[in-house]
């Protein structure tokens, strides 16, 4: 009935496709022995049992043994074998770790319930790279590929608002462009909050350290939200100063430059530092029609900058913000 609802699906792609319930692993062997299957989707790993035990489905020894028997039949069998796995509510597979060391390789599909884009990562290749990330939204259709995520991410942004500033992020070797937004309000409360979503919590506090401590900014009567449009995690420090750009921006209530990104890491002197894969970022910055770049002073100098956007740069986070926030 799923299968039915996805384009270019015809009732004669049926002869090829066969639905088994079962759990118990012998049975699911037997199977696929009889039909000669080419490729096999278990849904899922931790509901699977073998006669050998008597342990409950989804226990240590019953997972770890039931992966390593279908390992073993599609090694020898010649047959591609998908194992799905629960995720715990922390993002970790839910059971022991032997099962990602005893696979070839492990995809995570992440996404958020509000939002209708999944991001499909590599974490564990034993044939080739991890560092590719594949984007898809979501629809009734089944997932479509985003061709190009930079545009779809910054597609309802509106310029020339205070709290709002561009980065570029690089999911494994892919450069996104994304919207930070800050917003900071007077707390009610005698302890004001930090509510970071799609960042760190510690580098949210890191950041709202260094603009207090060293630019001198009241931020400890002020409640600080940082949100990452679109639903996205931003893991990498490479971001910092776009969400120091956000905050400072909302706190004086003037918008930054609507054609700048801003790319860098903050130290705790309020120094920037250079982040990887430079040249990659400000490329796709000029490709989607970003006109300047503050970038720190040790990532400027780079020979594969594209020529049409300008590179501004930075030793410190006060001269970043003052080139962001200029008039």
């Amino acid at each position: 009935m799923r299968a039915t609802r996805l384009k270019d699906w015809s009732k004669s792609n049926s002869d090829y496709l066969y639905l088994l319930t079962e759990t118990n692993l012998e049975k699911i062997v037997e199977h696929i022995l009889s039909i000669k299957a080419k490729l096999i989707i278990i849904d899922s790993i931790q509901t699977i049992t073998t006669n050998d035990l008597d342990s409950l489905p989804g226990s240590i020894t019953q997972v770890r043994n039931c992966t390593t028997l279908l390992t073993q039949l599609a090694k020898i069998t010649d047959v591609a074998i998908f194992l799905v796995g629960h995720v715990t509510k922390e993002g970790s597979i839910a059971g022991p770790r032997v099962l990602e060391h005893t696979v070839d390789t492990v995809l995570y599909l992440e996404g958020d319930l509000h939002h209708s884009y999944r991001l499909l990562r590599g974490v564990k290749n034993r044939f080739g790279a991890t560092s590719e990330v594949g984007i898809f939204e979501m629809s009734s259709t089944g997932m479509i590929e985003v061709r190009n995520p930079s545009e779809a991410f910054l597609s309802e942004r509106q310029a020339k608002v205070p709290g709002s500033a561009i980065t570029v992020t690089m999911e494994g070797t892919r450069p996104l462009l994304v919207e930070v937004q800050a917003l900071t309000s007077t707390s009610i409360f005698g302890k004001p909050r930090r509510t970071p979503n799609g960042v760190d919590f510690n580098r949210l506090l890191l950041v709202t350290a260094v603009l207090t401590r060293r630019l001198n900014f009241r931020l400890a009567d002020q409640d600080v939200f940082v949100n990452i449009v679109g639903g996205l995690q931003i893991q990498e420090p490479a971001a910092d100063l776009a969400i120091a750009g956000a905050i400072a921006s909302s706190v004086k209530d003037q918008p930054l430059a609507a054609d700048t990104v801003l790319v860098g890491e903050i130290g705790l002197s309020g120094e920037l530092r250079a982040s990887r894969q430079m040249a990659s970022r400000l490329h796709e910055a000029s490709n989607l029609g970003f006109k300047s770049a503050i970038i720190p002073s040790s990532s400027a100098q780079t020979e594969q900058s594209p020529s049409n956007i300008e590179i501004i740069s930075a030793l410190t986070l006060e001269e970043a913000l003052d080139s962001a926030l200029k008039d």
